[in-house]
């Protein structure tokens, strides 16, 4: 390795311990097991050379890029109760290295009687602990509003900050009476993408979802997707956690791209956050847990 060559950061804390950036919580072995180390968290190196002054602080690793993983960490309350959590996301590059981490901060009430409706605040930091970007959102009464999206009142719509304090965008419900479609906006509420999604999300589908972005110049031009993508069987029936993967152009605007992680985390409440049925899926869990054995 060369002296322009910085090395990815390596964690290997054990069980119980936290993670070197501040707010983050520990990763953990397998149940069971006593003294298990956790398995290495490697992040992305932060870029240093070749970065335009109109880079945010904190987006220099987006200009890097062209597709992220946003991977939800399972809940251990949320398998053995139905209570609500607050949500956590890895954001990652291709290569497996951590790029931020993201963590849902919300209302507990919210969370239990409003479920993918509730407003809340994403912190996302950066490997030093550092928040990088911000999102807001507001509650709205009803999830599937689309049809009387044009009233602000009734649209759903996230916030985008980077740094915090600073509106770089934001993501926007539109009308729609059969496909979700939503406006990625610019901080002086300028159109300059939007996304399209499929007539039917089918929960519990063994196949990935996709919300293909477009540009709101001509509207034909596909510039990215958005694709939830299927993890397994238990995973899916059993827990809220989902797995989603954003593709955009390597030379897209950061601001742009951190407004897509955004639209990300709006797509994941409102057709992904959807409470299990524990109860009355239980002998068809038992039946499938069965065969698998």
């Amino acid at each position: 390795m060369n002296g322009n060559q910085v090395a990815p950061v390596v964690n290997t804390q054990p069980v119980g311990q936290e993670q070197q950036a501040p707010g983050q919580p520990a990763l953990y072995g397998q149940p069971g097991q006593q003294g298990a180390q956790l398995p290495p968290v490697v992040w992305m190196p932060k870029p240093t050379a070749g970065l335009s002054n109109a880079c945010p602080p904190g987006l220099e690793y987006l200009t890097q890029v062209d597709q992220i993983l946003i991977k939800q960490q399972i809940e251990i309350m949320e398998l053995l109760s139905n209570w609500e959590a607050e949500n956590k996301y890895r954001i990652l590059n291709t290569m497996g290295q951590q790029v931020y981490f993201a963590k849902e901060e919300s209302d507990a009430c919210h969370r239990q009687c409003c479920r993918g409706n509730r407003g809340f605040t994403m912190h996302v930091t950066d490997n030093l602990g550092n928040e990088v970007i911000r999102l807001e959102r507001e509650f709205r009464c009803w999830r599937d509003s689309a049809w009387c999206a044009c009233s602000d009142c009734c649209a759903h719509r996230i916030t985008v900050e980077a740094p915090v304090g600073t509106v770089i965008g934001y993501v926007r419900q539109k009308p729609s009476f059969c496909i979700p479609t939503y406006a990625i906006m610019d901080a002086d509420e300028n159109e300059r993408l939007y996304i399209s999604g499929p007539c039917c999300v089918c929960q519990g589908c063994p196949c990935d979802v996709n919300f293909t972005v477009h540009s709101a110049t001509d509207g034909d031009t596909d510039v990215g997707k958005i694709q939830k993508q299927w993890s397994n069987v238990l995973q899916e029936m059993f827990t809220q956690a989902d797995n989603f993967g954003v593709t955009f152009p390597m030379d897209l605007d950061v601001k742009m791209k951190a407004i897509m992680i955004g639209a990300t985390f709006l797509i994941d409440f409102l057709f992904f956050e959807v409470p299990q049925n524990r109860h009355g899926n239980r002998r068809r869990q038992r039946m499938m847990v069965g065969r698998m054995h």
